[in-house]
């Protein structure tokens, strides 16, 4: 079986969403940093719940922090049919990131981005609190959790907590 990168750097740095909300059981799991993007919290959801999402933004002098996953094909397909990439939602970007522990050589990578963007959202504490759990989860720097914890976030809507629920159901691989 081929395996890809996959780098992670929202939601689905926590272990627990990528393998109970999308059914994915990765074969690694590496802290990882890819330079010339950021992290910033402006992607609008495809239904109007009102909340933003992490998205990457390019930055010569930025770098983004997040999770290296290796995944089997079949996995990363599955990881952008649950992102929407074919509907436009988020593009499939290949980025060099380097392994935060041992960062020799680069390793070729997918992410995924979006150029929908809406500064007037934010996320909500449900969200970001998934993103800290992951970053601790994977060891990732200490400043870069305060980072997290410091975005300005909101409760989560009554109608992102019922959208959720659907797009949980939606998103569970079937056997």
């Amino acid at each position: 079986m081929s395996t890809l990168w996959y780098f992670a750097y929202g939601s689905n740095m926590q272990t627990a969403t990528l393998r109970g909300r999308r059914g994915i059981e990765p074969s690694r799991a590496v802290a990882a940093r890819i330079a010339g993007w950021r992290v910033v919290f402006d992607k609008p959801p495809l239904a109007p719940i009102g909340e933003s999402f992490a998205n990457l933004l390019a930055d010569p002098r930025g770098e983004a922090l997040g999770v290296l996953y290796e995944l089997g094909a079949t996995d990363l397909e599955h990881v952008e049919l649950t992102e929407g990439v074919r509907i436009g939602n988020y593009d499939r970007l290949e980025v060099e990131a380097r392994p935060l522990a041992n960062p020799g050589e680069p390793v070729t990578a997918v992410t995924l981005a979006s150029h929908r963007r809406e500064a007037s959202l934010m996320p909500s504490t449900r969200y970001m609190a998934l993103l800290i759990e992951g970053a601790i989860e994977h060891g990732l720097p200490e400043e870069y959790v305060g980072w997290l914890r410091a975005v300005p976030a909101r409760p989560e809507s009554e109608a992102a907590a019922r959208f959720r629920a659907f797009l949980d159901e939606a998103m569970r691989r079937r056997a």
